[in-house]
């Protein structure tokens, strides 16, 4: 049995039974067993009335959802509701990608061998998908990994993170109450995380969808089945570059928001700070401010925005992070301080060493770096100059500085005058170099979890 408890006070919530390697063997069995019946294939009609009946099952427990969310997983209700509605509207945009989900004409006839023929490509499923999330986003992510799946016809079988199981299997109960036979979407709650390999590397597996640490990811990558197609989501130390230019009295917000969101658990959470001298004193002064006003506690609370760590071991690396930042000449303008077992005031550190591990790893966790610079280009080399690269931020009302730097931060998104850790579920989302693979978000895992099929006509 897995015992699972509320991050913030390590409460039990319930005992959710685990799968072994027979069972793990009997749903891949299932699943193969439905996708090489091909007379049994779903119709697109069936699975958009599957997917809607599906969001109206969600919306009818979306306070019960959400609550379920800050409960395992430790987000701030008032977050857990907007994942809760983010969730259902992905649902619903699954469906919606259908109307449009298509193959496109072949031009024939450009040469003397090519006349008196016409071609044209159609989608079909890839075949079975494996699917391992993560645990900040226990719902959403959930959506993003199986959503896809239903509406172009695999059937996928989801493992949810050990932490946070209870959201994935009600999304999958509720899958099959909507009308999709069990085969087509099953949980996978396993014993340990050797059977996890097992099931992303199953010769049987077409489609690895992983969301988690990158040393993980990789590991599965090279060890897929030949043929086999991924997409990694891991992390980075999302950079944020502050002209002299920008706005101080909007700013702000949306760094704090992109900073503590999540207690900072967010791939793309604002972690590196790049502040131009001129106005670094006022803009730390004002974001320390904000930052002190934080609410920190109880995630199930409506008035709390900043919450727990999932784990007290997270916790304690945390908290090991920011002292060997000050030992090594960072300045600890606030917070840092332990809360309970899991929660630590949210942080910011000015100026730490480079080679703190603050400056070059994903801290995922309350705190923020803030570092000054004179030179726009110098700025963007060093957000620049990780192995890692998803999202970053450019703050400024100069234009031809934002359109600079947009142009030259290495990131798969550069989000102007807002903060690293925005997106919409059908916009393109992808780590570059060691942060991911693929790209992310609801219809472009649609077109990866197809593939395209050429028919040919010769007409005489």
């Amino acid at each position: 049995m897995l015992n699972v408890v509320q991050a913030f006070d390590r409460a039990p919530i319930a005992e959710v039974g685990t799968d072994d390697a027979m069972a793990l063997e009997r749903k891949l069995q299932a699943a193969e067993r439905v996708f090489k019946d091909r007379d049994g294939w779903l119709k697109p009609h069936q699975r958009i009335a599957i997917l809607r009946r599906l969001a109206l099952l969600m919306e009818g427990k979306r306070d019960q959802l959400a609550m379920q969310i800050a409960r395992e997983g430790g987000k701030p209700l008032p977050d857990a509701i907007v994942e809760t509605t983010r969730a259902i509207d992905g649902v619903h945009n699954a469906a919606d990608e259908l109307r449009n989900f298509a193959g496109r004409e072949i031009p024939m006839g450009l040469s003397a061998a090519a006349e008196n023929r016409w071609a044209f490509t159609t989608k079909e499923p890839i075949g079975i998908v494996a699917a391992i999330s993560a645990f900040n986003h226990p719902l959403n992510l959930i959506v993003h990994q199986v959503a896809p799946a239903i509406a172009v016809g695999c059937p996928v079988i989801v493992k949810p993170a050990g932490t946070t199981p209870l959201s994935c299997i009600e999304f999958v109960a509720m899958a099959h109450e909507a009308g999709l036979p069990e085969p087509w979407c099953q949980s996978f709650v396993p014993e340990g995380n050797e059977l996890a390999e097992k099931l992303a590397t199953d010769k049987r597996v077409a489609f690895l969808s992983f969301i988690g640490s990158a040393k993980v990811g990789w590991s599965l990558h090279a060890k897929l089945a030949h043929g086999a197609r991924s997409a990694l989501e891991h992390g980075g130390l999302a950079p944020a570059i502050v002209d002299r230019s920008a706005d101080l009295d909007k700013i702000i917000e949306p760094i704090v928001k992109g900073g503590f969101y999540h207690a900072g658990q967010v791939c793309v959470s604002t972690q590196r700070i790049y502040v131009h001298h001129d106005i670094a004193d006022d803009f730390t002064h004002r974001l320390i401010a904000r930052i002190e006003r934080l609410r920190t506690g109880n995630p199930t609370l409506k008035e709390t925005e900043v919450g727990p760590l999932i784990l007290p071991r997270e916790a304690d690396r945390v908290a090991e992070w920011i002292e060997e930042a000050i030992k090594g000449g960072a300045q600890l303008a606030t917070g840092g301080t332990r809360l309970s077992e899991t929660t630590l005031q949210p942080a910011v550190l000015l100026d730490p060493p480079v080679d703190a591990r603050v400056s070059l790893q994903e801290i995922f966790g309350p705190v923020v770096a803030v570092y000054r610079y004179s030179d726009l280009d110098e700025a963007i080399a060093r957000a620049n100059a990780l192995p890692t690269a998803f999202q970053a931020s450019i703050f400024a009302q100069d234009i031809d500085i934002a359109l600079r730097a947009a142009n030259r931060l290495d990131a798969s998104a550069v989000m102007i005058n807002d903060p690293t850790a925005f997106r919409t579920d059908w916009m393109p989302f992808a780590g570059r170099k060691e942060s991911g693979y693929g790209t992310g978000g609801i219809p472009y895992t649609m077109r990866d979890m197809t593939q395209e099929k050429m028919i040919l006509m010769r007409r005489s």
